[in-house]
Order: structure tokens, then sequence, then C-alpha cells
């Protein structure tokens, strides 16, 4: 059993047992539950429901494994040919790692 879930603007397909890294959570602490409402579609054994826009009833229950995980540096360079003009910025994007417990359908 999965479902397809939003959380914070972006879809991931939850499975008990496994591992997420979603984009940062505030106000959160390591071990608490969180719980998602934005379930888009459940598969349970091969009957799927599809919600408009979401299902009624569903949710998945999540724990918190880390609260605040740093993503890996990006480098952002941009250079303008023959004009002596370069500029070189980077940024670390802020994750939150759940652990998904169950899927409600």
């Amino acid at each position: 059993m999965y479902a397809i879930v939003e959380i914070n603007g972006q879809q991931f397909k939850a499975e008990e047992g496994k591992k997420l890294f979603v984009h940062h959570i505030k106000n959160v602490e390591e071990g608490q539950a969180v719980e998602f409402e934005k379930v888009l579609l459940v598969d349970n054994d091969g009957t799927v429901t599809v919600g408009a826009p979401t299902v009624s009833g569903a949710k998945v229950v999540c724990e918190v494994v880390n609260p605040l995980v740093k993503g890996d540096k990006v480098i952002v360079f941009k250079m303008k040919r023959r004009k002596d003009s370069r500029k070189r910025n980077g940024f670390r994007a802020q994750f939150t790692e759940v652990l998904i417990k169950s899927v409600v359908a």
C-alpha cells in the first residue's frame, strides 16, 4: 500500500517504513509525529483511488527523524563573455528527514 502525498508543495510517494527528505518543516522536534492530509492518490493492493483534488479521509502519519538536514552545496555561476563580468554564489538547501509510520486510507 502506498500513497502520493503533497508536502510543502512537492509530491512524494509514501510507503510504510520509507524515509523521505522534505523541505524544512518549521517548529518540529525530533521524535514528533506529523500528519499530512493532502493525499492525492492511494493504491491499496491494486485498488487505486484518485482524489479530486484529494482523497477524503486519507492521511499519512510520519515521525520526524532529523528536523534539520543540510543538502549538498549548489554553486550558481553567472558569466558574460568578453565583459569581464562574473558572479559566483552558492547555497545549501535545508531539509527535514521523516519516517513514514502509516498510510491511513
